[in-house]
């Protein structure tokens, strides 16, 4: 029995031996893998990004030490810092900025109209002297023709001039906002805000004040236009014998 036993331990004491070699064989098997991995590695050339190793590391390191330094600031300091007057000031900047945004764009709005209006007018203009040029040439059916499309333009005219109202409205609302949020913004010490915002309505202004001139032009020519189309009418009806003053289109005899 004891003989037996003897045996079983023998066996028992050879199994761990033979395991105990295989795991140190695995081990050292690994330590060679990776010896010639290292070998393997300082024989290549080194890429750029592991160069930058360092630098990434010191930049995450500075980049975390500011956000813990903005983090140590309380936030309630910050905004005990902020005064009633700092606070108006802010606001009439922001109100100086919107009157400006305001006034920019009625302007542009009005600036289109007037050229539209304009360019309304000097087409009229072109086409009334067009008549004023034939009268007497052409034929009743001609006539007709070309008085619709002149009463036609005058409609054009007097829509382009009520949108101008529309917008010079609006503009002027514009411009009363912009004056008040100029003085507020002095007032609460924000010059800066004040000297940008009085800029703007010098620029606004000028430039609806040039349109304003060349459409007050264009009204003075066709005014004279109209005066040189009646008299060149009532020479033309005096030289006629009066049955051919029915042959006269009636869209001519209504006054405008």
């Amino acid at each position: 029995m004891q003989a037996f036993r003897k045996c079983g331990l023998c066996a028992s004491g050879s199994l761990l031996e033979g395991r105990t070699d295989f795991l140190v064989a695995r081990r050292n098997m690994a330590a060679l893998r990776l010896s010639a991995a290292c070998v393997q590695l300082l024989k290549s050339p080194v890429h750029p990004r592991l160069l930058r190793l360092p630098e990434v590391a010191r930049s995450s390191r500075v980049a975390f030490s500011l956000a813990s330094s903005l983090c140590a600031v309380p936030f309630t300091q910050q905004v005990e810092n902020l005064s009633h007057e700092s606070l108006i000031r802010r606001a009439s900047c922001l109100v100086t900025d919107s009157a400006n945004t305001y006034l920019s764009q009625t302007t542009l709005a009005l600036v289109d109209a007037l050229t539209q209006y304009a360019k309304a007018l000097h087409t009229l203009i072109a086409l009334q002297k067009r008549y004023i040029t034939s009268i007497g040439k052409l034929s009743p059916a001609e006539e007709d023709s070309i008085w619709q499309v002149i009463i036609g333009q005058r409609v054009e005219v007097s829509d382009r001039l009520e949108e101008c109202k529309r917008f010079e409205s609006n503009w002027m609302n514009a411009i009363n906002i912009c004056e008040l949020s100029a003085d507020a913004a002095y007032n609460s010490g924000a010059e800066h805000a004040c000297t940008a915002t009085k800029s703007n309505l010098q620029v606004a202004q000028c430039k609806v004040e040039e349109l304003r001139k060349i459409s007050k032009e264009a009204e003075k020519k066709l005014a004279e236009t109209k005066a040189e189309e009646i008299q060149r009418m009532a020479e033309y009806a005096s030289s006629i014998d009066i049955h051919d003053l029915e042959d006269i289109p009636e869209a001519y005899l209504r006054e405008d």
